[in-house]
């Protein structure tokens, strides 16, 4: 005899089997057939890590709450949601609208996937300091971008401030989102991230750490956080061009510490009504540099890819050790995914022209980098002296390693020595590669940094080679020496 039936919730749909054999033993079968209804329910619920390597020498727990799981890929999928749908209760949004934005790309995504589920045209207006994957990515939801000046005042009417709000007033049935000053942004936080972070610790948080753009996320999960205990801290990560921290320790709004800046997605030139100053009880200034090595050091330490505000936030809290305890319990918050910034936080080049990185190469690696590519030159130890020789003035090189025939490096030639025996005996032109042959070149890992492989090559020996992991082997000689000294 068999029973069977279903149960299920608003998101997620469940079907239990239950049978019983005719020996009465009972069996439980569980088939969760889960699903979701649309992108949309995916939102929130988004994991905790625990941080390790970046952040050892902090005498307290870090723990990340990673954004990106949301279906675009930030936090602000969130508010994004939570604006609409209050928008529509209230009759600011009706159906077959237009929603209008300024963005810094991650709300404008969020926003984007929402009207595509809801039915929404969606025009958003972002900064040509944004990247261009940004840009991209609102594109291939079918947002309409337009893109204006940085470096211009928020009241300039050429500024996405500016724009976003007068097509928002110029577009039949559109609506004007305004997430720096719509309190449904913080609401969201308030209502959703904010729970999560104290079941998730299980109340456990001292510190609360991220980002502030428009103030919504510090602003809604510390209302929350505080609710639930009035001693836990809220620090918000400013960057230098922004006027954030002064108007915290000051009250002032200062123009003067207005300038542009590279770092995306926090800091402002004004001061947005989601900006709950009385719940923020710091704020840390971060550099551009910082934000993006930092940046790059998660992926490569955590194998966490985000975004620009979480290598700021993890900065910003290493240069707060002093004010952290070993019974602490900081969680930091990821906005967004490293997908957004490939092109600029990690491209070594894009990083190289700004000064963020040492143009200089540091490694054998680095320096093998320009020619990797290309074949390595050798000769076996049975070839002729004449067709080692052939091989140099065909490829202009002045040293060749020697092989055996089992493929071990043996020996070497330069023809600076081939020279010198040459004229002491020219018939030695038709002998063996083995019988003319010097010492090998010395050998190094790729990880040899650039002093170990100055110290290799001297007049008597003008080359040394590297071995990858892989096991391929690159030759450096003095001029590649020369040239990264030079660089």
């Amino acid at each position: 005899m068999y029973w069977w039936f279903a149960s299920g919730c608003d998101n997620i749909r469940g079907i239990k089997w239950y049978y019983k054999r005719l020996n009465l033993d009972f069996y439980f079968l569980t088939f969760a057939a889960m699903y979701y209804n649309n992108i949309l329910e995916t939102i929130g619920n988004t994991p905790l890590v625990k941080l390790n390597k970046i952040v050892k020498d902090l005498p307290c727990t870090v723990l990340a709450k990673i954004e990106t799981t949301n279906p675009g890929n930030s936090v602000k999928d969130r508010m994004a949601l939570k604006m609409v749908e209050d928008a529509e209760a209230d009759g600011r949004l009706k159906p077959g609208g237009v929603i209008v934005e300024g963005t810094s790309g991650n709300t404008g995504m969020g926003l984007a996937i929402v009207g595509v589920i809801k039915g929404y045209k969606c025009i958003f207006v972002t900064t040509d300091k944004q990247s261009k994957e940004k840009v991209d990515a609102l594109k291939s939801v079918g947002a309409e971008v337009i893109v204006c000046p940085t470096d211009v005042d928020a009241k300039d009417p050429r500024s996405y401030y500016s724009v976003s709000k007068r097509l928002g007033d110029e577009i039949p049935n559109a609506w004007y989102v305004n997430q720096y000053d719509n309190p449904s942004n913080a609401i969201a936080h308030y209502e959703s991230t904010g729970p999560e972070i104290w079941e998730q610790t299980e109340g456990k948080i001292t510190h609360f750490v991220v980002g502030v753009g428009t103030g919504g996320t510090i602003s809604g999960v510390g209302k929350y956080l505080k609710e639930k205990n009035p001693d836990i801290k809220c620090w918000g990560i400013d960057t230098y061009g922004s006027v954030f921290k002064k108007y915290k320790e000051t009250g002032e709004f200062d123009e003067k510490e207005i300038y542009p800046y590279i770092t995306e997605g926090i800091g402002e030139d004004i001061l947005p009504e989601n900006v709950n100053f009385d719940v923020i009880d710091h704020f840390e200034k971060v550099t551009d540099k910082d934000g993006l090595l930092w940046q790059r050091k998660l992926a490569r330490e955590e194998g966490i890819m985000v975004g620009n505000s979480a290598g700021s936030a993890v900065k910003g809290i290493l240069q707060c050790a002093h004010m952290l305890k070993p019974t602490d319990v900081v969680v930091v918050l990821f906005h967004d995914h490293a997908t957004r910034y490939m092109g600029k936080a990690f491209n070594d080049e894009w990083m190289k022209e700004r000064g963020f990185l040492d143009s200089k190469p540091k490694t054998a690696e680095d320096m093998i980098s320009n020619h990797r590519h290309l074949p390595m030159l050798t000769v076996k130890d049975t070839d002729q002296v004449k067709a080692a020789f052939d091989v140099m003035e065909k490829h202009d090189i002045s040293q060749l390693p020697v092989m055996d025939a089992s493929g071990e490096y043996v020996g070497s030639i330069s023809d600076h020595t081939l020279l010198s025996q040459l004229l002491k005996n020219p018939k030695l032109a038709d002998h063996k590669v083995s019988e003319v042959m010097q010492s090998g070149f010395p050998m190094v890992d790729s990880s040899a940094s650039l002093d170990q492989v100055s110290g290799l090559i001297s007049k008597e020996n003008p080359a040394v080679l590297v071995k990858e992991l892989s096991g391929a082997v690159h030759i450096l000689t003095k001029y590649d020496l020369i040239g990264a000294l030079c660089s």
